[in-house]
Parts: C-alpha cells; sequence; structure tokens
C-alpha cells in the first residue's frame, strides 16, 4: 500500500487535473481497508452468534445495523474530505418525521447514489432499512455478508420467467416496526439515456401508450415499475411515504466521466417529500398514477436543481 500510495503521488502532477490519481487510490484503499476489517469483525460475530446460529435474531440484527452506520459515516467523512463533496438535504428534518414504518422510494442516478440514502436514513432519521438492490452490488463481499443477515433482497432488474419479485419485496416489506425504513428504487436501475429509451419501448409493447407518452415527458428519471411499490404499499398498510430526489452526480455514468470530475467540489442535494398514508389512494390503478405523479414531481425537481457541467 506505501508503494502504491507513493506512485500515485509521483504521477498526479504528471496527469492533469489536482493530484487526480492520489485522490482516487486513497479513497479506494481506504475503501478496501474497511473491507478487511469488516470482513474481520462479521467473521467474529459469526462466532458470537453460535456459528451463525443467531445472527439474524434482532439482537445481532441491531450490532449490524450500528456497524453500517459506524461504517459508512467514517467512509463519507473521509470522502468528503478527499473529494471535496457536500450533501445538502431540503425536506422534513428527522424530527418532524413522527414514530412509525416508512417507505422509501426514491431515485436512482449516479455513482454510490444507495449508499448515500443508506447513509442519510441510518445516520440522520435514525431509521433501520430494509432495502431492495440489484443482485449485482453482491459481488461485494461486505455487501454481500452485511445485507444477508438483516432484511434486505437481493434481485435481478430483468427476472426469469416465473420468478416472482413481488411476493419477495411483500414479504420483505411485512411486520415493519416503529424504526424500519423499507427502501425501493422504482427505475430499477441508475438512468440513462438508453435505459430511459429501453423503458419506453418496453411501455409500448405492452400496449401502455398512455404511459409511454407520459415517460417521454419525462427527461431527467426513467418511468417507475410500479410492481414493486405496489407490493410494499400492500404489504405495510400502515407505513407512510418518504419520495427522494437527489441531483449533483447525475453527470457521472462512465468511468471516464469520474476521472474528470475528480477532485469532485459537488454538492449532492438531497430533496425529501413526506406522503401520509391517508393521501394514498387504495386502487391499484390509482396508485399507480399517484406513483407516476411523484416521478413527474421529481423530475421537475431535477430540471430545477440540476447543474449541467
Amino acid at each position: 500500500m506505501p508503494l502504491w500510495l507513493i506512485g500515485a503521488a509521483a504521477l498526479s502532477p504528471l496527469l492533469p487535473g489536482r493530484l487526480r490519481a492520489l485522490r482516487l487510490l486513497w479513497v479506494f484503499v481506504v475503501y478496501l481497508s474497511f473491507e478487511t476489517l469488516l470482513l474481520a469483525v462479521l467473521l467474529g460475530l459469526w462466532l458470537a452468534s453460535g456459528f451463525g446460529w443467531r445472527i439474524r435474531s434482532p439482537y445481532f440484527a441491531g450490532i449490524h445495523y450500528d456497524l453500517l452506520q459506524g461504517t459508512l459515516i467514517a467512509f463519507f467523512r473521509e470522502a468528503r474530505r478527499v473529494l471535496a463533496l457536500r450533501i445538502h438535504t431540503d425536506g422534513p428534518h428527522p424530527r418532524r418525521i413522527p414514530d412509525g414504518p416508512v417507505i422509501v422510494m426514491c431515485r436512482h442516478a449516479g455513482p454510490g447514489d444507495s449508499f448515500i440514502l443508506m447513509y442519510a436514513l441510518l445516520h440522520w432519521y435514525h431509521r433501520e432499512p430494509r432495502v431492495v438492490l440489484k443482485n449485482t452490488l453482491a459481488w461485494d463481499p461486505v455487501i454481500d455478508v452485511v445485507l444477508r443477515r438483516i432484511p434486505a433482497r437481493f434481485i435481478s432488474p430483468n427476472p426469469a420467467a416465473g420468478e416472482d419479485l413481488e411476493s419477495q419485496i411483500k414479504a420483505l416489506a411485512t411486520g415493519l416496526d416503529h424504526n424500519d425504513a423499507f427502501v425501493i428504487f422504482p427505475e430499477g436501475g441508475n438512468f440513462t439515456a438508453g435505459r430511459r429509451d429501453k423503458g419506453i419501448a418496453r411501455l409500448r409493447k405492452l400496449g401502455l401508450e398512455r404511459m409511454a407518452v407520459r415517460a417521454e415527458e419525462m427527461i431527467h428519471v426513467l418511468a417507475p415499475r410500479p410492481g414493486g411499490v405496489l407490493a410494499a404499499l400492500e404489504a405495510a398498510p400502515d407505513a407512510d411515504v418518504l419520495v427522494v430526489a437527489h441531483t449533483g452526480l447525475d453527470h457521472l455514468v462512465t468511468v471516464s466521466d469520474l476521472w474528470r470530475s475528480l477532485p469532485m467540489d459537488k454538492t449532492i442535494t438531497m430533496r425529501w417529500w413526506e406522503v401520509s398514508r391517508a393521501e394514498i389512494p387504495q386502487d391499484r390503478e390509482e396508485r399507480i398514477e399517484w406513483l407516476y405523479g411523484w416521478w413527474e414531481q421529481v423530475d421537475g425537481w431535477i430540471a430545477e436543481n440540476r447543474v449541467d457541467v
């Protein structure tokens, strides 16, 4: 590790930007250091739980949430220092959110937005997230181990024939308690222009022309996939909803985009809307309309607050 850091420091003046190679390598080293330490701690917790016998009990789940929160706080503190990254929030203060389960519907775009959301929920809102996320994230060893010990689901955005994702989501959203937050990304993946076009084409293929037209009018978000949201609303009939939009890293799609942006000197702006359960319609079709209406509002907010580079 010292040799790599010295090499990156030596190369940085020769490359464009302000110490890009050193900054990027340092964040990578910090991340791998956390991974190594956490895997050792997780092994210790597995042993302490009776070789995994009680690892999914509420007691050990609480320990894993605390461990996750502490890690995210430390990592984001270092990321803000090295990458000049700031997070600004606009919306209900954590103390204004009443106790009770919530369903969090978040826009998906830019690198690391799911980590930022988890950080906010754990650190600011003092919630224990139950998250639905793409199965590709399970390639990360710590994410794989931790999220298989707390309530979470790895799913494929393009499920195989016969795979009932809505039942899996409904099972995960069942039994939320006063400090739980069920997290779902209705778009199913990070926003790109190509995915937006494919989503519109899929709606037309299904004969949903009116929804396809509405999706075409949304420039900065993908058309939401309602199945998972409807399953969560059905499984948690008493839960309020938090709608989350963010902007600041939207334009970072490829590795070259990330490289050119270092150091980021960026502010990520997060907008939170609280929706009481009484505002959510009961009928399935009306709920789909309600979801599309919110995503149109999210698209409008991004258009007003996005900083193009």
